[in-house]
C-alpha cells in the first residue's frame, strides 16, 4: 500500500515526510483492518512532522481523522463487521485501571496511546484500530466532510466543555481553522453568541458566513466582554488578550496540544476577579460519542479542501502557511 512516514522531523519546508510503499498491516486479535476512504489533515499532524511533539515512534504514519471501511476483523474484535463504515480518532488506548480511567478521565491516562503518534495512522491506504476505540459515524455526511469531525470536531467539543459556556453566554474563539469552524457552529446551536478573533482574511469571511456575532483581528478586543473563550491558534502571545477580554468569572480554554510560550501575565488585568485558564488534553471516548451524536442530530457545515494521498506533504505545507480556511482532507 501507499503511505507517508515522518522520517526526519523538522520544518515542513525541509521535507520531513517520505512517500513509501509498505505491506498492508495485519490486524491484531482485538483490531479492525480498515480501508481508508478519507483522512483529515490536522495541525497535530504538523506538530508531529515538525518535531514540536517528541517522537514516540520513529517513522510513524501520521493521520488520526480517518473514515474507513472495515475489511478484516481480528478474532477478538467486537462490535463491528466487514463492510462497516467506521472512524479512527486520536485516542487509541488507555489502561482502564489507573485513577484517571476509573474516574472517567481516560484522556489523562498516563499509559494512553495515540493514532498517528504511537501507532500508524491514516496517511495510508489501510490502517488498523482497536475495535474498542473505533467510532460509529453519523449519517448524512460525505467521507470528506466526516473526517474533520473525528478530531477537529471532537477536540472542539471537548474545548467547549472545558470553557463551560453558560446558557446564552458570549463565547470568544481565537483562531478559526478546522476545529474552530466546527466548534463555533456547535456553540451557536447550543445558544451561545460567538465572537471570532483571527488574523486570516479568508477565515474572517468564513466566520461571518457561519453567523459569528462579530469578527476581528487575532489580538483585537471583541465588542463585548466574554463569558468564555477558546484559544485554537497555537500562539501563546494570544493568551493575555484572550484573558483580558473575559468578564468576571470567565474561563479561557486552550485547545491545542502544543502552544508557543505564554508572555508574562498581569494579575489584576488577566486573572483577578476569578478568571480562569484551562488546558484541553485529548478527549474521552464518551466525548467522541456525544459529539458524533450531536453531529447526527444537527447539520454541521464543513468547509473542506480535498487533496490526493500523493499530495499529503503539500496539504501539510498549505496548513502550515494558512493557505486555506476550514480543513484539508486526504482522499486516497
Amino acid at each position: 500500500m501507499r503511505c507517508w512516514r515522518v522520517r526526519r522531523p523538522g520544518p515542513i519546508e525541509s521535507g520531513p515526510l517520505d512517500a513509501e510503499r509498505t505491506p498492508v498491516p495485519e490486524p491484531g486479535p482485538g483490531e479492525l483492518l480498515v480501508r481508508v476512504l478519507a483522512c483529515g489533515v490536522c495541525r497535530t499532524d504538523l506538530h508531529v512532522a515538525e518535531g514540536d511533539l517528541p517522537v514516540h515512534r520513529a517513522g510513524v504514519v501520521p493521520g488520526h481523522e480517518v473514515v474507513g471501511e472495515v475489511v478484516a476483523v481480528g478474532r477478538a474484535a467486537e462490535g463491528f463487521a466487514v463492510g462497516d463504515r467506521v472512524g479512527i480518532a486520536w485516542l487509541r488506548h488507555t489502561c482502564g485501571e489507573c485513577k484517571f480511567c476509573l474516574r472517567g478521565a481516560e484522556n489523562l491516562c498516563p499509559h494512553s496511546a495515540y493514532t498517528g503518534w504511537d501507532a500508524d495512522g491514516g496517511y495510508a491506504e489501510f490502517a488498523c484500530v482497536p475495535s474498542t476505540y473505533a467510532l460509529r459515524l453519523p449519517p448524512g455526511y460525505s467521507d470528506a466532510d466526516t473526517a474533520p469531525l473525528l478530531c477537529a470536531g471532537i477536540i472542539g467539543y471537548r474545548a467547549l466543555l472545558r470553557a463551560a459556556v453558560p446558557q446564552g453566554g458570549r463565547l470568544g474563539i481565537y483562531g478559526f481553522g478546522g476545529s474552530a469552524h466546527i466548534a463555533a457552529q456547535v456553540a451557536a446551536a447550543r445558544g451561545a453568541e460567538v465572537h471570532v478573533m483571527t488574523r486570516d482574511p479568508a477565515a474572517r469571511e468564513l466566520a461571518a458566513a457561519l453567523g459569528a456575532a462579530s469578527v476581528q483581528g487575532a489580538a483585537d478586543p471583541p465588542p463585548v466582554l466574554l463569558d468564555s473563550a477558546i484559544l485554537f491558534a497555537p500562539v501563546g502571545e494570544l493568551v493575555p488578550p484572550a484573558l483580558a477580554a473575559l468578564d468576571r468569572g470567565g474561563i479561557l480554554a486552550v485547545a491545542g496540544i502544543h502552544l508557543s510560550d505564554i508572555p508574562a501575565l498581569n494579575y489584576q488585568r488577566h486573572l483577578f476577579q476569578e478568571r480562569e485558564i484551562r488546558s484541553v488534553t485529548a478527549n474521552t471516548r464518551a466525548d467522541a460519542r456525544e459529539f458524533l451524536a450531536f453531529a447526527g442530530e444537527h447539520r454541521i457545515h464543513l468547509t473542506t479542501h480535498g487533496y490526493s494521498l500523493d499530495m499529503a506533504d503539500r496539504a501539510l505545507a498549505d496548513l502550515a502557511h494558512g493557505r486555506f480556511a476550514g480543513a484539508a482532507v486526504l482522499l486516497p
